[in-house]
């Protein structure tokens, strides 16, 4: 491509050149356009992209999202690639300057919502894979694959720290602990930005919900998060500074109100805590209708126009699906004086930015045969599948698993063979064009015996539970899939996931549906041996199950290869190393629920004073196939504030075959001039061995690991001594 005649249209300037160039040619119309993004369901039409284009050519709005929910989901790449390709023809030929679209979507687990992309588990399953890594690599897929239909960045990972299982996001997160979810999110920026903005593999990262979402009182999705400054910083920060150390090009605040303030129009947090403090640079984007809430919803604008208003002197730069209202609200802002140019400028500055290092004003199209060779390529499933396998979690085995693959089975459940319950959230809601199979087909493939299948239930109500039960009495095994479907936010919208919003799953219910508790009931009162596995976003309380029944495996939302990873993990061809990234309450009566708990007086004394922390499964449990004991655990005497601790533990598989444990570094602090955690998850490694095999594993735990943050903002590792602990070992490091 020859070089135009302008500075901005030369590649072989420099970036700051262009950006200048392009930016002194803009009207105010023009500038408040490209802080804009629309979307192609913004007025309820899906797959019908001319309102977008209108947007694009009447008020050169910026960024799009035609992909995903709330905009089109597609039935294969041809049909996402002709959608990006004709907004950026509209884009380049029918505005004045010709300024590229930046094109968005949700794609947090996989390009989801695209039909024949590769889905992966959920993020509450990834991270029971404790193997950043593998998350890395998964990452990058994803990344390459919104990239061959068109799209460039991504509005993932989520950082926040799931802190409450009622809540309906708790699925997308990486867990409990600030720590997994940190090494996580570090994980996920990195694989997705690749090699930077010029890697044409790479999409744009951003770190969502700022600065703090996953606490909603009441569990409700966007209600407030009423936190001090030391939880804010010590609990729900950490992930967000991961991520920004990873160098994550963009950050997006929450819905909800920290403090009183809704971080949509919160200075505080968007310019003085984000910029100031932690040093971002990259540029912000609103959640999806954030501006919006400042006035319909927070009350703190007085209309439209004044939230536009607030969220541009917070410290805003796109709003995502703001459309031409947004655009025009913005620039009458300007002209009036009530928005400094100057804040318009840099908020452009930082967009063009990305747009040119992106190599858009090059070449913005994409090639259809390319994107059809990409998605759901042979790699990708594998690097898919092998997340799914190491998410599997065994919660509880009284020796029939693994099968024998000999054994009649009846299968039973809602999860048994919808694909769709199989991705869950974020997804598209039409098995139609998805790679992979369900539990059922995977079974089928895999076994010698008879399988008998009976759906029995949907997830709220019975179907033909006594033709299950029949079924289940004839047969050597009974294996129950069970838990929640596809939902989104407050688990809903579930019209076109075939359920209806408002029945269950539910913020107020952990427990099963009474119909899938009815199905479990009279299937174990067969005396047929039971192993229940749940697919689910979150933590259930499955008492029942966790008692009765013979075994008990986790399998989250495990993607459109976690058909397989199911069946494998019950025939034995994979061995289960998923440990839990969430604590399993016994009763939603003792939530908040979290290992990481402050210490505390038991006034009436130990002895009378129920376990503060006493789940049904703690956070970091799983089982193998086989038993690993640990004989000992050591770690250097003294450490540095500025330096690292090495832990060496002595582990031995003692079972008859290989398997991988996760050894977890847990730390108390035994004096502090405040209050700690009873202990803190401060370094995870996995460790495989074989069978009859001892090996000596050290991990090097980072000093600042042991510390907090004070309220000012100020971390410390305070001189004195620290407890560690791995399983039923302990040790203790000094810091001089």
């Amino acid at each position: 491509m020859s070089e135009g005649t302008t500075v901005y249209e030369q590649p072989s300037r420099p970036t700051d050149e262009r950006v200048a160039d392009l930016l002194d040619r803009m009207t105010v119309a023009e500038k408040a356009g490209q802080l804009v993004g629309t979307w192609s369901g913004h007025l309820g039409i899906h797959n019908d992209l001319d309102d977008v284009k209108r947007a694009v050519a009447d008020a050169g709005v910026g960024v799009a999202a035609p992909f995903g929910w709330g905009g089109a989901t597609f039935r294969d790449a041809e049909e996402a690639v002709s959608a990006a390709n004709e907004l950026q023809r509209v884009a380049l030929e029918e505005t004045r300057l010709g300024i590229p679209l930046l094109l968005i979507v949700d794609a947090v687990h996989g390009n989801a919502y695209v039909a024949g992309a590769t889905v992966f588990p959920n993020g509450l399953g990834a991270a029971a894979t404790w193997d950043p890594s593998l998350i890395e690599t998964g990452a990058g897929v994803t990344a390459t694959e919104i990239r061959r239909v068109g799209a460039h960045q991504n509005y993932s990972p989520t950082c926040d720290v799931a802190r409450d299982p009622r809540w309906g996001r708790t699925f997308e997160t990486f867990g409990e602990s600030p720590r997994l979810c940190a090494a996580m999110v570090r994980a996920k920026v990195r694989g997705y930005q690749g090699d930077g903005l010029g890697d044409d593999d790479g999409v744009v990262a951003t770190a969502k919900h700022f600065p703090a979402y996953s606490e909603p009182e009441r569990g409700e999705d966007a209600s407030p998060v009423d936190v001090s400054r030391y939880k804010l910083r010590n609990t729900f920060l950490p992930p967000f500074e991961a991520a920004l150390e990873a160098g994550v090009e963009s950050v997006m605040p929450s819905y909800n109100s920290v403090d009183g303030e809704p971080s949509h129009g919160s200075e505080r947090v968007l310019t003085d805590l984000l910029r100031g403090e932690l040093g971002f640079d990259g540029h912000t984007v609103s959640d999806w209708n954030g501006v919006r809430h400042l006035n319909n919803d927070h009350g703190t604008a007085a209309d439209r126009r004044d939230g536009v208003r607030q969220s541009r002197l917070a410290g805003l730069d796109v709003e995502s699906v703001g459309h031409v209202e947004a655009a025009e609200h913005l620039r009458t802002l300007v002209e009036s004086g009530e928005v400094p140019e100057s804040v318009v400028d840099e908020s452009v500055r930082r967009l063009l930015r990305v747009k040119f290092e992106l190599g858009l004003f090059e070449d913005p199209y994409v090639d259809e045969d390319r994107a059809h060779a990409t998605l759901a390529a042979d790699d990708h499933r594998a690097a898919a599948r092998d997340t799914a396998r190491e998410s599997m979690t065994l919660l509880t085995n009284d020796g029939l698993l693994p099968l024998s693959g000999e054994e009649d089975v009846f299968l039973g459940g809602p999860n048994a063979d919808d694909l769709v319950h199989q991705l869950g959230g974020w997804s598209v809601t039409d098995p139609e064009g998805v790679p992979g199979a369900t539990i059922r087909e995977a079974l089928a493939d895999r076994l010698d015996g008879d399988l008998a299948y009976e759906q029995a239930t949907t997830l709220n109500e019975e179907l033909d539970v006594d033709a299950a039960v029949e079924a289940a009495a004839d047969a050597d095994v009974a294996v129950l899939a069970l838990g929640e479907g596809w939902y989104l936010h407050e688990f809903g919208p579930q019209v076109d996931a075939g359920t209806e919003t408002g029945a269950w799953p539910t913020r107020s219910e952990l427990r099963l549906s009474a119909a899938q508790r009815e199905l479990v009931d009279r299937v174990l009162a067969t005396d047929t041996p039971v192993v229940g596995v749940l697919v689910t976003g979150r933590p259930l309380i499955v008492d029942r199950l966790a008692e009765d029944a013979d075994a008990l495996l986790m399998a989250y939302f495990p993607g459109s290869e976690g058909g397989a990873a199911v069946a494998e993990t019950l025939l034995g061809d994979n061995d289960p190393s998923g440990r839990l990234p969430i604590s399993v309450p016994r009763s939603t009566g003792d939530l908040p629920q979290h290992h990481d708990y402050l210490a505390h007086p038991t006034p009436i004394g130990a002895d009378e004073h129920p376990d503060s922390y006493d789940p049904l499964f703690p956070f970091g449990h799983g089982l193998s196939y086989t038993t690993f004991e640990y004989e000992s655990v050591t770690a250097d005497a003294t450490a540095a504030p500025d330096g690292a601790v090495d832990v060496t533990v002595r582990l031995s598989n003692v079972g008859d075959r290989a398997g991988t444990e996760t050894v977890q570094v847990y730390a108390r602090q035994l004096v502090s001039s405040r209050v700690r955690p009873e202990r803190t998850l401060v370094g995870f490694d996995r460790v495989s061995v074989a069978p009859g095999e001892t090996v000596e594993h050290t991990l090097s735990v980072p000093a600042e690991a042991l510390g907090f943050v004070h309220p000012d903002g100020e971390h410390v590792v305070e001189r004195g001594e620290y407890r560690l602990f791995v399983d039923d070992e302990a040790t203790t490091v000094t810091v001089e």
